[in-house]
This record gives C-alpha cells, structure tokens and sequence, in this order.
C-alpha cells in the first residue's frame, strides 16, 4: 500500500492557513509556510510545472481552486497521482455542499469541512471521496454561495481594486517612468556591475471605470506589427505588473512575473500582454506601481567620477576628484552629491571646488560635494588638503576602502531610453482626458571603488 499522507491544508492565496487536518502527528502548521516558499521558488523557475516540492524530506501535492491553495504534506512515500486526484474529488465534494469552493465558503462553514475532512481520510488514507454517499451522514447545514446571484463580471464591470461611482470635475492622469541606476566601478576603472531598475508610476483622477492602453517602445512589439519609432527600442527583463491587494505574491517567470492570484484580480490583462504585448487595464483609483522592470545591459554611467590621491609628505595629503557629465547638453543632473571617504583622524581640510560646494562630514568620515545644477557635457574638479598624524599617516591612507558614492536626479531623461508612445483613456461618458507623463533617472546603488 502506499504511504499515506501527513496532513492536508487549506491555504488562503497569500499563503496563510485558513482551515488544516492533522492526521498522523508528524508535521505541524510550520509545513504550510515553508510550502509556500518552495511554490513561490517553482514559480520562478521556467521549467517547473510539477505539482508536487519536495524539501527537508516532505513531499507536499497540491492544486489550485479559485483563491485557495488545497495541499497534503508526507514523511511517507506517497502515490502522488492518487493524492492529486484525491484533492480534485475534495473540491467535487465541497462545491456539492457549498455551491462553490471559495475562502469564503470555507470561512463560513469550517464545522461542515472539518466533518468532511474527517470522513474523506482516515490516518493519512483517502477514504470516501463521493459527495452523494458523504451527504447520507453528514448532514450538518451548510451555507451555501449564491453563486447565481452575482452577475458577471463583464456586465457590472465591477473589479477588486476600483470603486464603483467615482467622480472627478477634472479627469487627469499622471505617469512618472522612474529609472534607478545601480553602478559598481573597480579600482581601475572597469565596470564590474551594471543595471537599471525602473518603474512606471500612476496617479489617476478619473470618473467611471475607465479602460487605459499604454504602448512602449518595446522592441518585441514593434517588430511584430512590423513598425518603426523615431528613438531606439528596448528590451524589457523582468516585468511586473500591478497586483492589487497581492504585491508581495509575485513571482518572476521568463520577463513576465506570473502571479500567484487569480487573473480577475489583476490590474492589468497579463494574458492579453502575452498575447500581443498590449498593456491594457483598469486603473485603481489613486496612486499605484503599473509596472516595474530592469534591463541587465551595460549602460554608459551618466556621471564618471575620478579620484587621485597625492601624498606630500608621511602627514599631508591632496585629493584631486574630477566628476563628469556622460549624457547630452540638453539634459542637466539636479542635486548632484559625491561622498569621497577620507581617514577618520584627517584634520585640517582645505577644500577647493570649480562648482558647487564641498564640507567635511566628520560622522561619516567622507567629503561631500554637492553640485545643485550639473548640465550634460561638462567636467567639474573638487581639490582637498588634509592633514593627518604623522605616526599613523601611511596605516590610516592604505587601510581605507570605502567606495566614492554618487547620488544625482535627471528629470526628463531615461538611461534606457524608453518611451511611452502613448496613453489612451476610454470610457463609455466618452469624456476628455489629459495625461501627463514626465521621466525621471536616480542613482541607485551607485558607488565607484578606490582601492
């Protein structure tokens, strides 16, 4: 006979355990969340479509059903296309009693499941799986869905994240494509990490249940219907989009993220972007995250800094910082702040700067220079004298190793270069309304090494 199963849970589609059946004494609630972990790390495995995870020596089989999550754990060796086929009869058996099997439903009737669950296993066995033989002893009420009762979706045109009835004596919409640039630079001047994080923001002021299409300069798109742009296109990796009430749930699979939640509570239409890469959906009302992504390509940092470090003697020392502007004319950095590290027992700071400011930040043993205004095209040089104590000059300079950091804004420019080609709003009241769309590139984590 085959071994025979643990327990089973019943988990909600964050992964938080509605409703679990010990059957054997072996495992505990513990189980379900590690569970979860290993089907968040399947789903981001292209390859993985298995509906059993083995870890630490338990077998978990599972399977979807609307928002709920039905999974057995076992120490034993189990057949595990019985037990699949056994939680398959189980939702059978729980939509007889309850019309539907939702977390709702089993919220309202965890007496009638317990029951079942009872009867259904025994010590770990399937049991009886029949709904009309189940029904003959247990007869406990149930409250039954009015499934019936709901109209479809399609006809209310009625969505998880958006209200009903909203209106606006001026219908606007607001779209920030925010990049962040993360660069890592060794000592010799070679790029040893490069990538951009970016993120497209929404702020949405409109009446009624608007439907939005957004089109980018995305090169699978373009070259599928055979068009052409002005600018060049891009390849976008690691796409996310909005998830409603279950950000925390996504999980990469190729560059699209696949969700962990039902397609009806998605902002956007994944199915259809796979389709045709069309971006379509249904704004939730206010400010929210449409969609981030990331492009692993080596990119050109928009602002190269270098730093020479003379010693005059074994207790004076210059530092020369040269930073330059690595994008066009017609762009200009706003609030350029470079952190140089120097020894924590320099005294006696001489500094000298061709634009900006510059001061000594004893707390984080750095100089910092800040440049308001830094217009692409141009070079700056910041010069620093210090003095240090003779004895301890040469171990104090050899022993520092933090990097120079880099913290700039650039509005209306993008590194990656996207574009959003356009912004279309359309509601049944037919009204007219004004998009804004403004561009943004941060420095991230970026930071270049001196020795």
């Amino acid at each position: 006979m085959a071994g025979a199963v643990s327990a089973l849970f019943l988990l909600d589609i964050k992964g938080r355990v509605l409703i679990w059946r010990d059957y054997r004494g072996d495992v505990s609630a513990v189980q379900a969340e590690r569970f979860f972990t290993k089907l968040i790390e399947k789903e981001v495995d292209p390859e993985s479509h298995s509906p059993v995870a083995i870890d630490d020596g338990i077998s978990y089989m599972f399977i979807q059903h609307s928002n709920v999550f039905l999974m057995t754990a076992a120490r034993q060796n189990c057949n595990a296309a019985s037990i699949l086929l056994f939680l398959h009869r189980v939702v059978d058996v729980f939509k007889h009693y309850f019309e539907e099997l939702e977390e709702e439903s089993l919220r309202d009737n965890f007496v009638v499941v317990y029951e079942l669950l009872d009867e259904m296993m025994d010590f770990g066995y399937p049991q009886y799986t029949e709904a009309k033989i189940l029904s003959e002893f247990i007869k406990t009420d149930a409250y039954r869905m009015e499934v019936a009762q709901r109209p479809p979706m399609a006809v209310t045109n009625a969505v998880s994240w958006r209200s009903e009835g909203i209106r606006y004596k001026k219908n606007e919409v607001f779209l920030d494509v925010i990049e962040s640039v993360n660069i890592l630079v060794n000592s010799n001047g070679q790029i040893i990490r490069s990538d951009v994080v970016g993120a497209l923001k929404m702020r949405t002021y409109l009446s009624g249940m608007p439907e939005c299409k957004l089109g980018l300069n995305d090169r699978v798109l373009l070259e599928a219907q055979g068009r052409t742009t002005k600018g060049k296109a891009i390849d976008l990796d690691d796409i996310k989009f909005h998830q409603g009430p279950f950000d925390s749930l996504a999980a990469c699979q190729g560059n699209v993220c696949r969700l962990l939640i039902p397609y009806h509570l998605r902002c956007v239409r994944l199915a259809r972007f796979e389709n045709d890469r069309t971006i379509s959906f249904i704004p939730p009302d206010g400010s929210f995250d449409l969609m981030t992504y990331r492009l692993s390509t080596q990119v050109k940092p928009p602002i190269w800094v270098e730093a020479q470090v003379e010693k005059h003697s074994r207790s004076r020392i210059e530092i020369t910082v040269k930073a330059r502007s690595q994008f066009k004319e017609r762009s200009t950095a706003t609030n350029v702040e470079i952190e140089l590290p120097v020894p924590s027992d320099a005294t006696n700071l001489n500094i000298r700067t061709s634009m900006g400011s510059a001061s000594y930040a004893p707390e984080n043993d750095a100089l910092v220079w800040k440049i308001k205004s830094f217009p692409g095209g141009k070079e700056y040089m910041c010069r620093a004298e210090f003095s240090l104590p003779s004895i301890t000059a040469e171990d104090a300079t050899s022993e520092k190793k933090a990097p120079i950091r880099v913290k700039f804004e650039i509005p209306y420019f993008t590194i990656s270069g996207i574009q959003v080609r356009y912004l279309k709003i359309i509601e049944k009241s037919a009204y007219q309304a004004l998009p804004w769309v403004r561009y943004i590139t941060r420095a991230g984590e970026y930071e270049l090494r001196l020795i």
